[in-house]
């Protein structure tokens, strides 16, 4: 794969996981685990996953460059 693509699929691996956990939290929460909590928990998910995805490559840049702002030592 094309070392172009890094920060997409990078970035794939770090929303899918979390999406998945926060879904499933969120369920628990609203929903618990009632008759037909699997097909909520995918359509949840299936809204969360992209939204997540979009939101990733606008809060990642912003966060580098607030995080570049501090005096790291070595």
């Amino acid at each position: 794969m094309k070392r172009k693509y890094y920060k997409f699929v990078n970035t794939l691996f770090v929303v899918v996981p979390m999406t998945l956990v926060m879904a499933f939290v969120a369920l628990l929460r609203n929903h618990g685990l009632t008759p037909g909590w699997v097909s909520l928990f995918f359509k949840a998910w299936s809204v969360m996953l992209p939204v997540a995805y979009l939101a990733a490559f606008l809060i990642i840049p912003r966060a580098k460059k607030l995080t570049d702002r501090f005096n790291w030592k070595e």
